[in-house]
């Protein structure tokens, strides 16, 4: 039976997210989701008079072509999706799949070798299209976020559905601020991190890039970064799970990295030199989002969180590092989980999770639910 929440979301990714017009080409990437889903997506851009263009993909097959991926098929399928994605003018792809962890047993190596030789379309598709990607409700996700499946749905439809035109005024107040600002100091339990972000571009994300969303983003002067952070969100990278993942940093490069997983979690961030530097730093507060789940998509926009991102820089908020790794990794400031400040050149920004200038407490969730 058709479910309604499907094209309220449809629309809202057609007309607000990617703002699609006539004539205008979209590729459709739908990981395993229903087909209802994909159909609606398909109608709202048609209502508009976009081109619609469809990709299907199931996990399991995706990680049977990783674990064998060799050269010669990496370079003849990145060569046929970067030419494909450069007919786009935007790209929404929804991820579903039963196994967050499918693509765990896939080697390092191979990892490495995918993500490498993908690169070039993953940057067209950031830089050259206007894009929204969305997680899509499963079982497996409403067992990590400790929900009842439809518990989980009706909360995935309410967050992704949010008013998120409420966020912009304190969202374009934030991002002047950070403009403004050259030293930023984050301290809270196993955190006292030190950073310039002077002369970076601060730039707001309210439903237009990732659904949910609800934060504002730059990076780091790359070789500013000093002291020690403690991330306690729990996350999943290339497949695998991670907790308590802590770092420590001398002029900007990681120079010692812990976690549950203490070899794998170095591997990663011995991919490639930046990898051990910070491409991006946002602040997060989307007002339904209170809790991680092991889904970056979710965890990223936590209400009283920020992020601070070992890899690749974005573009618009350029700092010269360069990485095939891009590893949004969380902390949570609020109360119930230690609590905490944010300063902007020695004034108070945030605490345990609110903000606290005028100007800013419209982020605040009562104001933004």
């Amino acid at each position: 039976m058709h479910d309604p929440r499907f094209d309220k979301l449809a629309h809202g990714i057609i007309t607000f997210s990617t703002k699609l017009k006539k004539g205008e080409r979209v590729m459709i990437d739908a990981f395993d989701i229903p087909p209802q889903m994909t159909v609606a997506l398909i109608r709202a851009a048609r209502a508009v008079g976009a081109v619609p263009f469809v990709q299907t993909h199931q996990a399991r097959v995706s990680r049977e072509m990783a674990l064998g991926a060799q050269e010669e098929y990496l370079a003849v399928q990145s060569t046929m999706q970067l030419a494909l994605m450069k007919k786009m003018d935007a790209y929404i792809a929804f991820r579903g799949g039963d196994n967050i962890t499918e693509m765990s047993d896939v080697p390092p190596e191979r990892m490495k070798l995918v993500s490498k030789r993908m690169k070039a379309v993953l940057d067209w598709r950031v830089k050259q299209t206007r894009w929204c990607v969305l997680r899509w409700p499963t079982p497996s996700m409403a067992q990590s976020a400790g929900l009842s499946t439809e518990a989980f749905e009706d909360f995935y439809f309410k967050v992704c559905t949010l008013d998120y035109a409420k966020m912009e005024p304190g969202m374009a107040a934030l991002a002047a601020a950070m403009n403004a600002t050259d030293l930023v100091e984050i301290k809270g339990p196993g955190t006292d991190l030190r950073f310039s972000i002077k002369g970076i571009a601060a730039l707001s994300s309210g439903g237009c890039y990732n659904v949910p969303d609800g934060e504002v983003f730059t990076a780091p002067v790359r070789n500013s970064v000093q002291g020690c952070i403690t991330y306690n969100a729990p996350t999943v990278y290339q497949g695998v799970a991670f907790d308590n993942v802590r770092l420590e940093f001398k002029d900007g490069k990681i120079v010692k990295a812990t976690a549950n997983n203490t070899e794998k979690l170095n591997a990663i961030l011995d991919s490639d030199v930046g990898a051990r530097y910070i491409g991006e730093f946002a602040i997060g507060f989307n007002p339904h989002i209170m809790h991680p789940m092991r889904d970056i998509l979710f965890d990223e926009k936590i209400n009283g969180s920020f992020h601070f991102t070992p890899g690749q820089c974005y573009e618009q908020t350029e700092n010269g590092n360069r990485s095939q790794v891009h590893w949004d990794l969380v902390s949570i400031q609020r109360p119930d989980y230690g609590g905490g400040t944010i300063h902007f050149d020695g004034k108070l920004i945030r605490e345990n999770g609110r903000f606290v200038p005028k100007a800013l407490q419209a982020l605040n969730p009562e104001r933004l639910a």
